[in-house]
């Protein structure tokens, strides 16, 4: 499935790449734009803390339960998101989706007390549940098996890149005309994605733009097929759970985000309040390790999985060497623990981010490769589910390390610590990344 199809005459498909349309492309880029739109939704509560806390009048501990408010409602909807889109198809949930989370956006830029905006940020949860199960649902039918990491990769940079970018550009909204107003700004990025999302995003049967040379390509490259009546029933969760290669991809991705949501969430205060950098300048450096992220997450973990596959590597080394290999550089976080410079700390986190970056669109390859028909968004509900049981975890339980030590050393150990088991749910569950058998 991920080896270049051959045409009629013994000529491979990707030599005539050129002559193909490329309309595939047009959805990865939409998505990414999504998933850009989103983590700016995410970041701007981190950028805003120091305003919400002279707002609200809360504590370090309180901020970290704000900041994992939005996980929890998310992390709840994963597994009946992952449902609802292999019933009901990208479109229609990905767009009852969009409109949640751009309600949450405003509502959080008018909220009069920390209890409405505990109730934003669950609302915003809601809204996006769907957004990368969904996003792994759309990239399977619209993308042969080998150029799947490189579309995988697109969406999922825009998580770094909106970090990158998200961070300095809100900090200095924030700074010029306060914490509401970046909220707003959030919310109307959201109206104009759902929008677009509206006008451009089909399935490739209802797209009457695919043209039949590209429809084909899709077809012969391994795109997972539309099948409404298997949608109906798709493979039941219990069955999907009884599958190793599922446990050892939720252990890994689950590790994965830990580390992630503690830099996406703490990486600007932790600049500021160990390393004594102003806010201006640390939500500055912020963007450096993320940046570095958004390369890997491309050059590696997306055009370089999808090159050396194309060119006849085998793709279950491939992809687990970068799974296991990027994962194993996330462990650089332990040097920031004893970094006593901006420099250094900077280095230590870019490295860690980077090595992480570079798995992660493999990661959520993986399941549109190894579901069975119709069950993308299921099993991507499940992967989702544990990271986000780490998205919850590693804001409070930083805030809890930091608030009774005085330093982030502790917090980066433990998320080294998860990260070990996570490289281990990849070699040893994971394993050979083979597709799980239809249901009988």
């Amino acid at each position: 499935m991920d080896q270049p199809v051959r045409s009629p005459n013994g000529q491979t498909l990707n030599l005539l790449r050129e002559a193909i349309p490329k309309r595939r492309w047009r959805i990865a880029w939409l998505l990414g734009f999504g998933v850009l739109v989103n983590y700016f939704d995410r970041v701007n509560l981190s950028v805003s803390q120091a305003a919400l806390r002279d707002t609200f009048k809360i504590s370090t501990v309180t901020f970290g339960y704000l900041l994992s408010a939005y996980s929890w409602t998310y992390a709840l909807l994963q597994l009946p998101s992952g449902v609802l889109l292999d019933r009901f198809g990208v479109r229609r949930v990905g767009l009852v989706g969009t409109m949640l989370w751009t309600v949450a956006s405003f509502a959080a830029a008018l909220a009069s007390g920390v209890g409405q905006f505990f109730a934003a940020r669950f609302l915003l949860g809601v809204g996006e549940a769907p957004t990368f199960p969904g996003n792994a649902k759309a990239i399977g039918y619209w993308f042969p098996g080998y150029e799947r990491s490189m579309a995988t990769a697109i969406f999922d940079a825009a998580a770094k890149f909106a970090s990158a970018m998200g961070v300095p550009l809100l900090g200095i909204l924030l700074l010029d005309f306060g914490w509401r107003w970046s909220f707003a700004a959030t919310g109307l990025l959201s109206l104009l994605y759902f929008m677009l999302f509206y006008a451009c995003y089909q399935d490739p049967s209802q797209d009457t733009s695919l043209s039949q040379l590209e429809r084909e390509l899709l077809r012969s490259g391994g795109a997972q097929s539309e099948d409404q009546a298997r949608a109906d029933q798709g493979a039941p969760l219990g069955y999907l759970l009884r599958n190793r290669e599922v446990w050892g991809l939720a252990l890994g991705f689950a590790a994965y985000n830990y580390s992630f949501y503690l830099l996406l969430t703490w990486l600007p205060t932790y600049l500021s309040t160990a390393l004594h950098i102003d806010l201006l300048h640390s939500v500055l450096y912020t963007s450096v390790p993320w940046l570095i992220a958004t390369v890997t997450d491309l050059l590696v973990g997306g055009w370089l999985v999808d090159a050396l596959i194309q060119r006849g590597c085998n793709a279950t080394y491939v992809r687990q060497a970068v799974l296991t290999g990027g994962t194993g550089l996330g462990l650089g976080i332990l040097g920031a623990a004893h970094a006593r410079t901006p420099g250094a700390a900077l280095f230590w986190i870019s490295l860690s981010l980077g090595g992480l970056s570079a798995a992660a669109p493999v990661g959520w390859s993986v399941p549109s490769l190894i579901a069975p028909r119709e069950s993308v968004g299921t099993l991507g509900g499940i992967i989702n589910c544990s990271n986000q049981i780490s998205a919850i975890l590693a804001p409070i339980v930083t805030g809890y390390i930091v608030a009774s030590t005085r330093s982030f050393a502790g917090a980066f150990f433990a998320a080294a610590g998860f990260l070990l088991f996570g490289i281990a749910g990849y070699i040893f569950l994971l394993a050979g990344i083979e597709p799980i058998p239809e249901p009988t």
